[in-house]
Order: C-alpha cells, then sequence, then structure tokens
C-alpha cells in the first residue's frame, strides 16, 4: 500500500513538472513553436461608427476579438449583436474614465454608491490619474462587478476583461480587485502579467494566463503610419500568446464630433486601424509569417475550467 501510495505521489509530481514545463502554446493544443495572435478591438459601445466597422473587421477582416464599454452610450447596440452572433468574442473594457471633450458617461452603478469615482459633473474623469487620486477601492469594485453583470443581463457572454485606458492597473488595490474578480467570473485578463507583477511585487498573484507580449501603437507611431507599425510588430512575432490592442472605427461625421480636439486616438487614427486590419495587406503578412489568429474565448475555454 505505502509503495502504491509512493508511485502515485511521484506521478502526480512529474505530471506537474511536465504541465509547468509546457509553454502557453502547447497548454491550448498548439505545436510550442506556433506564433498565436489576438487582434484585439477596444471601445465598442462608444459609437455607432466604432460598433458597425468593428462588426466589420470581425467579420471580413482579421479582427478576432473585441471588448465593450459598458457605460458607454451604444452599448446596447452591441449587446443586441451579441445575442445574435453568440459566438464572436466579447470581453468587458473596465471602464473608470469618459474621455471626449463633449461627448460623455457615468457609472453603471447607483451614483450614490460610487461618489468617489465621479466629477461634480456626474461623469467619469477625463484621466486615469484622477481616479487613482481619489477612488475609493470599495465602490471601484462595486463598478467592475456591476458593469460585468449588466452586460452578462443584456444577453453577452464575456471571454475576458481587461482595463478601459489601463486605469484599472493604476494601483496595486485596483490589481488586486481584479485578479478576484478574474477568479470569481473565470475569466482571463488581457495583459501582460509579467509587467504587473514587475509593478507590484507587494502582490500575490495566483497562478494565471498572461500574454508574452501587449502591442499598440503610440502617438509616435501614428505620426509614421500606423499600416507601418503594425507591419514591423507582424513581421517581428515570435512563438508565444500574443495580442495587439487596436480601435476600429470609421473618419465619420460622427467620430469626428466625438473625438474633437483628440488627434491621438481620434477618428482618422481608428479609420487606420480598420482599413489595415481589414486589407489584403495585414492577410498575406499573416500567411507568410504562419501566424495563428485565436479568440480570448478559446483561450478561456482551455484554460479557465
Amino acid at each position: 500500500m505505502k509503495n502504491t501510495f509512493l508511485i502515485s505521489f511521484l506521478l502526480v509530481g512529474i505530471h506537474l513538472q511536465c504541465t509547468e514545463a509546457q509553454t502557453i502554446q502547447e497548454r491550448l493544443g498548439y505545436d510550442k513553436n506556433t506564433k498565436l495572435l489576438i487582434i484585439h478591438a477596444d471601445d465598442l459601445g462608444v459609437s455607432h461608427s466604432e460598433n458597425i466597422a468593428s462588426f466589420e473587421a470581425i467579420e471580413n477582416g482579421t479582427v478576432t476579438s473585441a471588448s465593450i464599454l459598458v457605460p458607454a452610450p451604444w452599448f446596447s447596440e452591441v449587446a443586441a449583436y451579441a445575442q445574435s452572433n453568440p459566438d464572436v468574442d466579447f470581453g468587458i473594457h473596465l471602464c473608470l474614465n469618459s474621455e471626449w471633450k463633449h461627448y460623455k458617461w457615468g457609472a453603471v452603478s447607483d451614483p450614490s454608491q460610487v461618489a468617489s469615482l465621479l466629477e461634480t459633473s456626474g461623469f467619469f474623469p477625463d484621466n486615469g490619474q484622477w481616479v487613482a487620486e481619489n477612488a475609493d477601492i470599495w465602490e471601484m469594485a462595486l463598478e467592475m462587478r456591476a458593469q460585468i453583470d449588466r452586460a452578462i443581463a443584456s444577453g453577452i457572454t464575456p471571454t475576458h476583461i481587461d482595463a478601459h485606458m489601463m486605469t484599472a492597473y493604476r494601483r496595486a488595490d485596483f490589481v488586486q480587485v481584479l485578479l478576484k474578480i478574474s477568479q470569481e467570473y473565470k475569466l482571463p485578463i488581457g495583459v501582460d502579467v509579467k509587467e504587473l507583477k514587475a509593478r507590484y511585487p507587494e502582490l500575490d498573484f495566483p497562478e494565471m494566463i498572461s500574454l508574452d507580449n501587449l502591442y499598440g501603437a503610440g502617438p509616435e507611431d501614428f505620426e509614421k503610419g500606423l499600416a507601418e507599425y503594425y507591419t514591423s510588430v507582424l513581421r517581428g512575432l515570435t512563438p508565444g500568446l500574443h495580442e495587439i490592442l487596436v480601435h476600429t472605427s470609421y473618419d465619420d461625421a460622427e467620430m469626428q464630433a466625438i473625438t474633437v480636439e483628440h488627434v491621438n486616438w481620434g477618428s482618422d487614427w481608428r479609420q487606420q486601424d480598420f482599413d489595415f486590419f481589414t486589407s489584403e495587406a495585414c492577410r498575406k503578412i499573416l500567411a507568410e509569417e504562419n501566424i495563428e489568429l485565436i479568440t480570448w474565448k478559446e483561450v478561456r475555454d482551455k484554460l479557465m475550467k
């Protein structure tokens, strides 16, 4: 009996060591040398233009995943689309900011219960630093859960969570809330976890899924042309699990009005994102570089059981 127990114990240990040694590609069922990529559209719900361009990029382009701003004015259009297209990969873009000049939104929760998150106008502030300096952690946690719960109640089955404008990564206690929510709802966080660990070494991170790299264009890339930046990222991709963050919309009157005085991440920027990730040039690069496109749904279903 003792020998049987010892052998079983050793076999379990060997299994655990093998599991730990596996790459995330192997854990997902791919060869360890596979380049896995999620092309991820942020900010759905912000406008009709953002929504319909993103739906087009998902259906006929190369975008594989998207995340939704639940408090934003055009959320209900995304909810209706999700109900009609249950296989589309939607996460929740957890939101504590309303960054545009004249186009605003506030909390999903009762405003009286999350007053520390709101300016005197009743809207979310336009920058993450304000939130980091003023937010009560319990109110932040309440609002994060309320956004996920509203999405679920609206017929959306979330595949992941991430943070609008990266605001929910600005404080250690914010990140602790996200880690807890991730475990509660069994949703991966769309982030490079090693960067968060380096920023907050005092936190106890559970065993969790992590991107190897999270790519997003910056103002200097926009000045040079976003197609050049995205081409460089795709050509330089190495084996692992990666994500490219994009914002797919049309440079139309609606988005021009919403993003007025915002050159960066404005309507022209979003049109360039749409143009590249629905182009044959993008498809050609993906094929030439042997890049495998996947979704957060696949990651969640295989690794968050």
